[in-house]
């Protein structure tokens, strides 16, 4: 058996969110990215419809939905692939979480992730005995390495890589002979120049990878631009050789994404004007909470897509945590997204309107004062 796996790092942010509490105005939740919108009703009802699943659904997902998968990457992300190139998950979390496994890496061999990073990358390696590897540049992987992660935009700091920043890290996985994954969720939510005009680039993007998926997949979560983080729909499409692979593991394994929400997938991908009406809710809330931090002497570093504001003054990142604790406002560490930010914060665009204002209002007047 393995070792002890780590404690899960939110627990450790209980009494600071205790300490929010205690506020008079009550606690602002910034810190984790769960969205708060409602689900759009067009995929409610397509979820209410299909609701007479009595049989097993597939793993691979109904034809109807291979096809809106591949229309989604077309329309929205400028790549083409084939049905059988795409797969519905279990959410993005579980695919992340078990990328390793289900491609059978073990103890001898890495998984790259960004230095800066959402924390499953290296719980994936560690449930299969793997080597973690925080790394950003492409020429510091090892030679042991299997299987490479790339998140654009990032969670936590929002950092978008380009065309040919995606295109060294392809070259370089395929050197070393390894799978590289881009998780792509927060792709749909760019807000600086150039990223607030033009299309956030893919992993598989033709201008990456030419028409040669080989090695490459990218991953996609409906959790964002949807709000469906509870129906836990998401996706997973590129080289269809390893879409094999993945595919023949998740049936042994049972993971299927169940019938009901792959009839809601479809109806959510097919719909792109309730996804341009959230982007205009973040990027409204972003417009409130930014220049408050701005004034209260935060510098946001990155930030440039993507759901969160990553901040710092500084200070290290609890002692900036329990500082807004003190104003009501529960916000995440640096520390939770490796080494390499440990004086940095996190705060989330995923509270609604009137949180986002008051939060903005506190952390102003405690400026001021």
């Amino acid at each position: 058996m393995r070792g002890p796996l780590p404690d899960y790092p939110w627990d450790a942010m209980a009494p600071y969110a205790e300490q929010a509490a205690r506020h008079p105005g009550g606690a602002l939740n910034l810190s984790v990215g769960s969205p708060v919108d409602p689900a759009p009703q067009g995929v409610r009802d397509a979820l209410a419809a299909a609701t007479d699943a009595h049989g097993y659904p597939t793993t691979a997902g109904a034809p109807r939905l291979r096809e809106a998968i591949v229309d989604w990457f077309v329309r929205r992300r400028g790549v083409t692939v084939e049905p059988a190139a795409v797969l519905p998950t279990v959410g993005s979390k579980e695919l992340v979480a078990l990328m390793p496994f289900l491609l059978g890496l073990g103890a001898g061999e890495a998984v790259a992730f960004p230095r800066v990073a959402y924390p499953s990358y290296a719980m994936g390696a560690a449930l299969v005995g793997a080597d973690a590897i925080p790394a950003d540049d492409p020429a510091d992987w090892p030679e042991h390495t299997r299987l490479v992660w790339i998140n654009s935009p990032s969670n936590p700091d929002g950092r978008v890589l380009g065309v040919d920043a995606l295109r060294a890290a392809v070259e370089r996985a395929r050197e070393l002979g390894a799978v590289i994954v881009g998780d792509e969720c927060y792709a749909e939510f760019g807000w600086q120049a150039p990223w607030d005009a033009e299309r956030i680039p893919s992993i598989l993007d033709p201008r990456v990878v030419g028409d040669d998926h080989s090695g490459v997949l990218a991953a996609y979560s409906l959790s964002k631009q949807s709000n469906l983080a509870g129906y836990r729909a998401a996706f997973v499409a590129g080289d269809p050789e390893l879409i094999d692979r993945l595919l023949t593991v998740r049936k042994h394994a049972g993971l299927m994404v169940p019938a009901p929400v792959q009839a809601a997938m479809i109806a959510a991908l097919g719909d792109e004007v309730h996804v341009a009406e959230q982007r205009d809710r973040y990027r409204a809330r972003r417009d409130v909470l930014l220049p408050a931090l701005e004034a209260a002497g935060y510098r946001v570093e990155g930030s440039e897509a993507g759901l969160y504001l990553w901040a710092t003054r500084g200070a290290d990142a609890w002692d900036a945590v329990a500082e807004f604790a003190e104003l009501g406002i529960v916000v995440g560490p640096g520390h939770f997204y490796g080494s390499h930010s440990p004086k940095h914060v996190r705060l989330a665009l995923t509270a609604r309107d009137e949180a986002i204002t008051e939060a903005a209002q506190r952390i102003r007047e405690a400026s001021a004062a």
